[in-house]
């Protein structure tokens, strides 16, 4: 089974996921999602497969959040999207996609039940 994982190396949960993946065996596709972000298809494919709409996949405390309108809550989908994808450190890490389910590592462990 391929593994990915969306990894930040700057971020504690995102190690500490990737440790527990190679712990378990598994030598994940790691992607820096902050130097090669998912398009807009990829991202709604996570998204489908997490079963989270893109503000819970978030991060509303960046400056970037309001910097570019994006608390602004009549945005449809799409838009929400599109600001992730143009301001990937917004996307919530780490995301792990294993089997053609995702999984998002807030904990760690949480990304055992799709292995």
């Amino acid at each position: 089974m391929s593994v990915k994982i969306y990894h930040n190396p700057r971020c504690g949960k995102s190690r500490q996921t990737l440790q527990l993946l190679k712990e378990q065996g598994i030598e994940p596709e790691v992607i820096e999602y902050l130097k090669t972000p998912p398009n807009a298809q990829e991202l709604d494919d996570i998204l489908q497969k997490l079963d989270m709409e893109p503000r819970e996949l978030m991060r509303k405390k960046e400056a970037e959040y309001k910097a570019n309108g994006l608390d602004d809550a009549s945005l449809d989908r799409q838009a929400l999207i599109e600001g992730m994808v143009n301001n990937p450190i917004l996307i919530e890490r780490p995301i792990v996609i294993a089997g053609g389910k995702a999984a998002l590592g807030r904990p760690p462990e949480a990304v055992l039940a799709i292995l």
